[in-house]
């Protein structure tokens, strides 16, 4: 055998040994050597995925937090297989998004309660807010029945009797102030809430925005009533290491962890996989 061919084989030999020994980016690969990559939207969302990867490697878990900017993005990730769960949503934002998109993304476990709230930087009381004010709301389907729910149990309006999650502004049957309602994507609610007499404003874009929901808020929602869960695709629904890592949001670490950064806002549960909700599905 002459030496180039040699050269050849040994070439060839280290591009397998390589190839062979380099690291998997997601649970494509075997569950024991798997990489999760979880994806969270920014602000509270993703610092608590940061000190579950924190608690995931403790217990050999390796994770990777890819973090998003609105609430599509990350439906749209998991479904391309970019990433190999999402945690940022509630069942019924992903009930409404898998009808609007087809898609049939799963919640496997909860992994908190959260809350929303109304905020406003003219007003310091909710009985303040005047009469023909605008209030801001949010444009999603679901965020926007959540919403009305608030503003109903804030006490300025009420809704038609029967009205379910596809309710709109139209479902108002009073509204003794005359509020002038303003749709806007979640994200853009708090920048805008200088030109706003008051808005609901979803507690992770609260926060990301310097607003403080226990102590600057004038209305905060009952935070046990919404969910935040897990979600995958169906081909990872079963995955043993997927499901080791959403069992961690039930650890005592993750629960001192959100009581102690966000008590009243977002609230730890004790058994992840416990799916059901005590939100109202009329």
């Amino acid at each position: 055998m002459n030496n180039k061919l040699v050269r050849l084989l040994i070439v060839i030999l280290i591009i397998f040994a390589v190839a062979g020994c380099s690291k998997p980016d997601s649970v494509a690969t075997s569950e024991k050597t798997q990489i999760i990559n979880i994806g969270v939207t920014s602000g509270p969302f993703e610092k608590i995925a940061n000190k579950l990867k924190e608690v995931a490697k403790n217990r050999g878990i390796t994770v990777k937090v890819t973090t998003f900017n609105d609430y599509i993005l990350p439906n749209q990730a998991l479904v391309q297989g970019k990433i190999d769960v999402n945690v940022y949503q509630t069942s019924q934002f992903l009930e409404q998004y898998n009808k609007d998109h087809k898609t049939n993304i799963t919640a496997i476990a909860k992994a908190y309660t959260s809350s929303q709230a109304i905020y406003s930087e003219k007003y310091n009381d909710i009985k303040d807010i005047p009469k023909n004010a605008t209030v801001g709301i949010p444009n999603d389907p679901i965020n926007l029945w959540r919403g009305l729910l608030i503003y109903q149990s804030a006490g300025l309006i009420t809704l038609k009797p029967g009205t379910n999650s596809k309710a709109t502004i139209k479902d108002i049957e009073e509204n003794p102030k005359n509020l002038k309602f303003k749709e806007l994507e979640a994200g853009m609610l708090a920048p805008t809430l200088k030109n706003l007499d008051a808005a609901i404003i979803p507690s992770n874009y609260a926060l990301q925005n310097g607003y403080n929901p226990k102590k600057d808020a004038l209305f905060l929602e009952d935070s046990d009533k919404f969910a935040t869960f897990a979600a995958v695709t169906p081909k990872n629904k079963d995955n043993k290491q997927i499901k080791k890592l959403v069992e961690l949001y039930g650890s005592k670490e993750m629960k001192a962890y959100i009581k102690k950064h966000y008590d009243g806002v977002y609230n730890p549960v004790d058994n992840p996989f416990d799916l059901t909700e005590e939100a109202v599905k009329q």
